[in-house]
């Protein structure tokens, strides 16, 4: 054994957690730890903004299920990538951001980039602190990995100085941790899953809606067989989608408002109550309703509605313990044939709506069109990430995912240009499998340089545009409160975002006529698939009525 620098040891830490990729923007306070991901074969992929590196580390997350990591200079590094980990965090997913720092002799004496990164961390991460010395980068790291996917996963911020990174220290006093994280899940209390079991297997009129933490459940496949016992009507939301395949006879995605008002219990399994179920409050679900909640964090049982039951657990652990609780109880379950027949014929009757604009020959094309055309174009193994406002509530009721993992949006903080680097971060964790964006024109434009990254790394990513020239999901509120006249801020023009991409290296299409978006998208999608070339569908959509609704806040 010899002497190694910080950055080897860092990198040693990351491989040792099972890390392949690091995601990052060039700086000089972490360039050490570069140096130690090449001895060590762990990728470095670069972006061109940090919000996009640190975006990547919670698609990573979303992607694979096992934590994300992003590193960033000092300084502003740091506060470009605020955003994203206000986002995983309020999505609750798993990842550790390092960013640099000044040296420590220089503390407080304005050396380049300085500032209190962990002080500004501190309310967005499940942990945020100062590594204090080289020796100590293990620690702190395995501390960080075991707070970023414990409990309710979440991100994890790690400073380390300049001349914490950049010092040589003895191998030999270095040490690894091992076995200090535990992969046991939170199990329901037993009480609390009976009472949960007997006001389930009494209702006549149940709903059950299943959130993103069965993603991070390792007994996920329990919901298969909770589903089938109970026979609930089930919606997904956020990465639970794609664990319901189309054709369930108890899955439903189009009528979850109507189910809502009519049920008379609702089970909630690892999702808030938050705007996307209005709050669990009427009118947009029954005043009468009584609702089960399960969810690893206590303090969401019973906020914003009254809980009559509320377990503290794992979903999957808890699913699995409500099923063996009804097999071993007297309990039998009504008739639900008729309320099941119900939710059937709402869904119906909302597919054809979608059916009948989805076949339209209008041009500019009808967004349903393009959403049907791109939905005929993917397989079961393809990714798709939504990336804007109006254009993405559409597909959502269109695109079907093949498994979990598939689907990733910007979550309940709605944080807009995460397109790129959630499909950069899944491209690279399977490199056979296609991986779209569905963006707004608008989203586009947040972080469409990382197509430049896309292209100079060889990362095969498809972009596709809903052009509508405007902020839609805003202008439409904008325009029916202020009058057409006062609309400000919310339009756009028809701008050529294609050309854009082949001038950063990728391959761009525009398309205006509904008749070639078949061809188009098979075409662009085979490029990035077989050539490794990024590239962007720009379609110049017009209107439809299909969300006309829809508010943005």
């Amino acid at each position: 054994m010899g002497y190694i620098h910080a950055g080897r040891i860092t990198a040693q830490s990351l491989k040792n957690e099972g890390v392949s990729h690091l995601f990052t923007l060039c700086g000089g306070h972490i360039q050490s730890i570069y140096d130690g991901c090449i001895d060590l074969d762990i990728r470095v992929v670069d972006f061109r903004h940090e919000q996009a590196a640190a975006h990547a580390a919670e698609g990573w997350a979303r992607a694979t299920g096992e934590v994300g990591v992003a590193a960033v200079t000092a300084g502003p590094g740091v506060t470009d990538a605020v955003t994203a980990v206000a986002n995983a965090q309020r999505s609750g997913c798993p990842m550790v951001l390092i960013g640099g720092q000044g040296p420590r002799a220089l503390s407080e004496m304005g050396s380049l980039q300085e500032m209190d990164h962990v002080s500004l961390m501190r309310s967005i991460t499940k942990w945020s602190t100062t590594v204090p010395e080289s020796r100590r980068i293990p620690d702190y790291l395995a501390t960080a990995f075991r707070k970023a996917k414990t409990g309710v996963p979440g991100p994890v911020f790690l400073e380390m100085p300049l001349d914490v990174l950049m010092d040589y220290v003895d191998e030999s006093t270095v040490s690894y941790p091992e076995k200090y994280c535990t992969t046991a899940g939170t199990a329901g209390d037993p009480a609390y899953v009976t009472r949960a079991v007997e006001l389930l297997a009494s209702a006549q009129r149940p709903v059950a809606i299943v959130g993103s933490q069965l993603w991070w459940s390792s007994h996920k496949d329990a919901f298969g067989a909770w589903r089938d016992a109970f026979s609930v009507p089930c919606f997904v939301n956020g990465m639970a989608r794609g664990s319901l395949q189309p054709g369930d006879p108890l899955g439903f995605r189009l009528c979850r408002s109507k189910a809502l008002v009519e049920a008379d219990v609702v089970v909630v399994f690892g999702t808030p109550l938050d705007f996307r179920i209005g709050y669990g409050r009427p009118p947009k679900v029954s005043a009468d309703a009584l609702f089960v909640q399960v969810d690893l964090d206590p303090q969401e049982l019973g906020r914003n509605r009254s809980c009559e039951v509320g377990v503290v657990g794992d979903t999957g652990l808890v699913m699995d313990a409500m099923t063996r609780g009804l097999s071993d109880s007297a309990l039998s379950l009504g008739d639900r044939s008729d309320w099941l027949e119900h939710l059937r014929s709402l869904e119906a009757e909302m597919e054809q709506k979608i059916l009948a604009e989805a076949g339209s020959a209008a041009s500019p094309v009808n967004p349903l069109r393009l959403c049907s055309e791109l939905a005929a174009v993917l397989d079961e193994k393809s990714v798709i990430v939504g990336d804007g406002g109006d254009i993405v509530g559409t597909g959502a009721k269109i695109l079907s995912v093949g498994g979990m993992g598939q689907w990733m949006d910007p979550g309940p903080l709605g944080t807009l240009g995460v397109g790129p680097s959630f499909a950069m971060a899944a491209k690279l964790a399977d490199p056979d499998r296609d991986v779209v964006i569905l963006y707004g024109d608008g989203s586009f434009g947040l972080n469409g340089m990382e197509f430049e990254a896309c292209a100079r790394q060889k990362i095969g990513i498809v972009g596709v545009i809903g052009n509508d020239a405007a902020w839609m999901q805003i202008l439409r509120g904008q325009k029916a409160i202020y009058g057409a006249e006062r609309m400000v801020a919310t339009q756009l023009n028809y701008t050529r975002y294609e050309k854009m991409v082949e001038a950063l290296g990728g391959r761009g299409y525009w398309v205006d006529d509904p008749n070639e978006l078949a061809e188009v998208l098979a075409e662009a999608t085979r490029v990035a698939r077989e050539e490794q070339v990024p590239t962007l569908v720009n379609v110049q959509i017009g209107s439809s009525d299909f969300r006309k609704d829809a508010i943005s806040v």
